[in-house]
């Protein structure tokens, strides 16, 4: 009984997972309008990319071939759309509707309780948003990308971006706590993260200088560490060991950060003027 006891709190984490997937999967059609919309994204990355090449009469550029660069931004945005789970809104109308003040009377840890949940956006968007583009991309490059051991190094590479993804989005949901107001706060946040992680522009196109600050923040971890990890082909074991040390690391820092920048913000918190 003692041991069934213990694991009840988990039990109800991965119901809110399931909740999550059920919620994601009423929603077929906005998966379908992702996967499509990623489908468009890779059209323009083409058309973009192949003037920017055509331009520097080169084959490669920084070190990445067009076709490199292509499919790395194209599965970026695959990236982008299934770790995208709107965190930051959800917290900021639970603060300004008062509703967050529900979730301190129950049993659940309040970071815990939106991890889960947005656990369960991001598997239903893996499987049907990024895997189907990851097939389309595949295909499309004559099958060029690498099928080993970098797929399953990929996993736990995927797992610890939604970590370091959500705990930012979380200390910048938490912020709504003083502003009341999380529009502009979040989109500098956006253009930040798809910036300075690779998302938008692959980090290897940046100066050698700016690149190696880059390398410091946790931002690269997001993206160019899951990216890297797939589509290298030169990768070894050490770089891998690398790679995930380095988003082992920004995910403790990142999640104490997250966790006390709530805890101490909680106490300021205000339901009606009270």
């Amino acid at each position: 009984m003692e041991n069934r006891t213990k694991k009840l709190p988990f039990r109800r984490y991965f119901s809110i997972t399931r909740a999550g997937i059920l919620e994601m999967a009423m929603f077929r059609s906005s998966r379908v309008l992702d996967f499509v919309g990623n489908m468009v994204y890779m059209i323009v990355v083409y058309f973009l990319w192949r003037a920017i090449y055509a331009s520097t009469h080169t084959v490669s550029v920084n070190g990445m071939t067009f076709k490199q660069t292509l499919i790395y931004l194209t599965l970026a945005g695959a990236i982008f759309s299934t770790l995208n789970n709107y965190l930051v809104w959800k917290m900021g109308r639970d603060i300004q509707s008062g509703q967050i003040s529900l979730f301190f009377t129950k049993p659940m840890d309040f970071f815990l309780r939106e991890f889960f949940y947005s656990l369960g956006n991001v598997a239903t968007q893996l499987v049907l948003t990024f895997i189907p583009t990851f097939l389309v991309v595949s295909i499309l490059s004559g099958w060029s990308l690498p099928m080993g051991v970098n797929l399953l190094i990929f996993l736990p590479a995927i797992a610890m971006s939604l970590v370091i993804s959500f705990s930012i989005d979380f200390m910048v949901g938490t912020v709504c706590l003083y502003s009341q107001s999380i529009w502009g706060i979040n989109m500098m946040k956006e253009v930040i993260i798809l910036l300075l992680s690779g998302a938008t522009i692959p980090l290897a196109f940046f100066p050698e200088a700016f690149r190696n600050v880059l390398m410091f923040l946790p931002f690269q971890a997001i993206y160019n560490v899951p990216l890297m990890v797939l589509v290298s082909n030169t990768y070894t074991w050490i770089d891998y060991a690398r790679a995930l040390g380095v988003q082992a690391f920004w995910m403790v820092i990142l999640v104490a950060c997250a966790r006390l920048f709530f805890r101490s913000s909680s106490r300021v918190i205000t339901v009606n003027g009270g």
